[in-house]
């Protein structure tokens, strides 16, 4: 599933009263989940869908996205590709867990296609979880960090 499609299955839900869709590809399963509490339309806000992807038949692609802890709010991959914490191999993170952030701070980088991408963040807080490993795959809308709104 690539990104035209998958931002297709968004307006989908935007425009009506489905809670939560599921969708099986070639052996990748995609699910966008409405949280619950929240007027419809995914675009309205930084937390209004949950998307989580559920392994395959190899059981690669495990990310479930969906934040157990109320109030905290996901910073999210804008795409898909590969999450690294530092700016260099050996260097420190952008971010720790309990780290604070101001609005628009660099949080880590997701290389893709050769490109390394630095990550901001549209929330200030305190980063309360860091959801991915170092090098990791990520896949657009994965929740990389947990944050407590300042």
């Amino acid at each position: 599933m690539d990104l035209k499609e998958l931002k297709a299955l968004l307006r989908l839900m935007e425009n009506t009263d489905v809670e939560e869709l599921e969708v099986e590809e070639e052996g990748r399963r995609v699910r966008i989940r409405r949280r619950s509490g929240q007027s419809s339309g995914p675009f309205a806000g930084p937390q209004r869908l949950a998307l989580a992807t559920q392994p395959n038949a190899t059981g690669s692609a495990v990310a479930n996205v969906a934040p157990e802890m109320a109030g905290l709010v996901p910073i999210e991959s804008p795409m898909v590709g590969t999450f690294y914490r530092a700016p260099a191999p050996g260097a420190d993170p952008y971010v720790k867990e309990g780290d604070l952030i101001q609005k628009g701070s660099v949080v880590c980088i997701v290389e893709a296609m050769k490109l390394m991408n630095e990550i901001e963040t549209e929330v200030a807080g305190r980063i309360m979880k860091v959801m991915v490993e170092n090098g990791q795959p990520v896949e657009f809308g994965q929740a990389l960090f947990l944050v407590e709104p300042a």
